[in-house]
């Protein structure tokens, strides 16, 4: 019997996403690889007490950051909002604009949500090693500033290096291009930034997608996720 790991809703891909879960969530900045959907389901859903790894706390629904006007995307700033948020671990979890603070910074500034700041850079590696079972790397981006405070500092080639261990979440909510009935996923364009790295650090890789086919029709040499690392798979239907 041929594998098939679409799902009939989003509903339904997010139903046993239970309180406390850690969950990554792609998006640079804007609504670009962002699951959309996925991200409006959990909070229809209703988990509580959630740790969040995405490179931002949610900027575009406040911002507009990367949106044609008019538009009116969904990050996670929804789930702050619905205060289902416990931690964020983030490289850019404020807004760029003082005068525009988002849901986040918000809650931060009233004791109502945790952070672990991580530079972007390592936090994309983090997620790499949690992915590929590395139990830890070294590397110098930190040192000397807060980010460093409390972590194993070892000194390579005369400088010094501090210790960052891998990232790995229970569930990650991404978003696809196009994916086949087993979970090979074909992003587009710069949407692919996180989605790739956080397919393999979780536990289950729920998928939503633009458009689903059958095995077969992606070429091999586009597929940039493949089928091993997607659990469920959900097309956009509106």
């Amino acid at each position: 019997m041929a594998i098939n790991k679409v799902v009939a809703s989003f509903e339904e891909a997010v139903a046993d996403i239970p309180d406390g879960a850690t969950l990554m969530v792609d998006g640079f900045a804007g609504p670009g690889g962002t699951s959309q959907h996925l991200i409006r389901a959990l909070r229809d859903h209703g988990a509580k007490d959630l740790t969040i790894i995405s490179n931002t706390a949610g900027l575009a629904s406040i911002i507009g950051f990367g949106t044609l006007p008019g538009d009116r995307p969904v990050d996670i700033g929804i789930l702050v909002d619905n205060e289902q948020i416990k931690k964020v671990v983030a490289s850019f979890p404020v807004s760029p604009s003082p005068s525009r603070p988002n849901s986040y910074e918000r809650a931060y500034n009233e004791g109502k949500v945790e952070l672990e700041l991580v530079p972007q850079g390592t936090l994309a590696e983090r997620i790499r090693a949690g992915g590929a079972g590395i139990a830890g790397f070294y590397t110098p981006t930190g040192i000397g500033t807060q980010l460093a405070e409390g972590k194993e500092v070892r000194v390579f080639d005369g400088r010094e290096h501090v210790l960052e261990l891998p990232l790995k979440a229970d569930f990650a909510l991404l978003r696809g291009h196009k994916a086949d009935t087993m979970g090979n996923v074909v992003y587009r364009g710069t949407s692919r930034n996180f989605n790739g790295v956080m397919a393999t650090a979780a536990d289950v890789t729920i998928m939503e997608v633009d458009e689903v086919v059958e095995v077969g029709e992606l070429d091999s040499h586009d597929i940039h996720t493949p089928g091993l690392f997607v659990n469920r798979v959900v097309e956009i239907k509106d």
